[in-house]
């Protein structure tokens, strides 16, 4: 389809990628970007890039991508044992994934959106009604004013931890995964640098410690950082930060909110970016998603005969991947939130929970990406380091599992193994050893092995749980990373 005039409301990465797709795609179209904010003025740090976004802006647009990756910085990962010992350290190879510093992805952006014809209007506020536009793209933010005020069926969700996003100036030598332990509780960074004289470095907590530390009765202005905070996490991670202080940029604590919307578009309106869905930071990056609605929108305007046509596919496309990464980081956002119960566990041990999570990486293909770290926690679990082919990882495992023992069978149907539900199901095990069954899809049998985590840790249950054999994958990552003690495999349908 033609269309004449496009209004972008947001610029952002996901608006003006959008914006730039769309004049290459048809110059003869008017494109502007609509952005309240200044130029140069962004809210955060750095945001990450993994290898297959790269491949897919590789393939709408190498131009850009080729600016990013030169402006980019790559780097493997760390992660510190729970007991925050520098000596407890495991290394994983994760230099696919590149990070730079979103003032700079956006100039990047800006400069090929103008290359290609679009205008860019900033220090405006503009709604979708008064644009004058045959179509309206909003990626207007978490907090769109389009979703708000239109009949999309928005739904917005708060987590119950509490994460603090900040940075540094200097660059860390990889991506940093480290908790540490102050007289509050249990702290746990997330950090990674993208530039050669800067880090991002987001810090997260649980409800408990951040009361008990008095996060919680700080008066911060709107457009300040919360500076107490910064000077608090300065000493809680000094090893970690090099006695360097923290930077803030309105940096405070903030509860993740997890956006979805019953339909993207109404009329001449589509949603994009975090304005129709976001995902939690720990496993899915608001850029990535909105750069790739990006591409599945303006190739669903250039093949369909019409504007709602155009949405309906743009939709068809991208709502199942959406959803499929909603779901992933939900399961890693409640691994984050319990994360505190994990402290015992050294750090390669914590690296097969961290990778298994949220059930996408299986324990053969990270055994063949970082085979050191695996057997390493494959010692922890069965005192040796296992088979040296990670096609066998899984059947060995298996085949090391705690004996068999009495355990009475408790059937689970839960959505969140940390919330009412599962406190519902604690109190009724008092420490009694249990078998966890229940459904037999893959989603239910991973929140089995949280809860069946959670137990072990609280009540000191044994724990078994039962699961179709075709799940052994996840059933033998659960082994290694203490999330039960033993499994029972069935043959029904996963």
């Amino acid at each position: 389809m033609r269309v004449r005039r496009v209004a972008v409301l947001g610029g952002g990465p996901g608006g003006l990628y959008a914006a730039r797709l769309l004049k290459l795609t048809d110059p003869a179209c008017e494109v502007t970007v609509h952005e309240q904010g200044d130029p140069d003025s962004t809210f955060g740090f750095g945001v990450g890039l993994a290898a297959g976004t790269q491949r897919k802006l590789a393939a709408a647009d190498p131009d850009s991508l080729r600016d990013v990756l030169a402006a980019g910085r790559r780097h493997d990962m760390r992660m510190t044992g729970s007991d925050g010992s520098a000596a407890d350290v495991v290394r994983v190879r994760n230099d696919r994934l590149i990070g730079i510093a979103r003032t700079e992805l956006l100039a990047i952006l800006q400069r090929h959106a103008e290359k290609a014809g679009v205008a860019l209007e900033f220090g405006a506020r503009r709604s979708a009604d008064e644009l004058d536009a045959d179509l309206v793209i909003a990626a207007d933010g978490v907090s769109s004013a389009t979703r708000e005020n239109g009949p999309f069926g928005g739904r917005v969700t708060t987590g119950r931890g509490l994460y603090l996003w900040a940075g540094t100036e200097f660059a860390l030598p990889d991506a940093l995964f480290a908790p540490v332990t102050t007289e509050h509780g249990v702290l746990v960074t997330h950090a990674y640098p993208y530039s050669a004289e800067r880090s991002t470095f987001l810090v997260e907590t649980d409800e408990t410690t951040w009361r008990r530390a008095g996060f919680a009765e700080i008066d911060v202005a709107p457009d300040a950082s919360d500076e107490v905070s910064l000077r608090y996490l300065e000493r809680a991670f000094a090893e970690q930060l090099g006695g360097r202080r923290l930077i803030g940029n309105r940096t405070r604590w903030l509860r993740f909110r997890t956006v979805t919307c019953e339909r993207w578009s109404a009329g001449r309106t589509v949603l994009l970016g975090d304005a129709a869905h976001t995902a939690h930071y720990s496993i899915g990056s608001g850029t990535k998603l909105a750069m790739e609605d990006a591409i599945a929108l303006v190739d669903a305007l250039r093949t369909a005969p019409d504007r709602a046509s155009a949405f309906a596919e743009y939709e068809r496309v991208r709502r199942p991947a959406v959803e499929r990464l909603q779901e992933l980081a939900r399961r890693s956002a409640l691994w984050w939130e319990s994360f505190p119960l994990r402290r015992h566990l050294p750090a390669a041990q914590l690296m097969v929970a961290y990778m298994s999570r949220a059930g996408n990486v299986p324990l053969p293909r990270f055994a063949g990406t970082s085979p050191d770290v695996v057997r390493a926690a494959l010692r922890t679990y069965a005192g040796e380091p296992g088979p040296a082919d990670p096609a066998a990882v899984t059947e060995w495992v298996l085949a090391r599992q705690r004996a068999a023992f009495p355990a009475e069978p408790v059937h689970v149907d839960l959505r969140d193994p940390w919330g009412p539900d599962g406190d519902a199901v604690l109190a009724g095990v008092g420490g009694r050893a249990v078998r966890l069954t229940g459904p037999a899809e893959r989603g239910a049998v991973l929140t089995r092995l949280d809860l069946g985590e959670r137990l072990r840790i609280e009540t000191g249950s044994l724990v078994e749980v039962e699961a179709p054999a075709a799940l052994r994958d996840d059933l033998a990552a659960g082994l290694v990373s203490g999330r039960c003690d033993r499994v029972l495999l069935s043959e029904e349908e996963a």
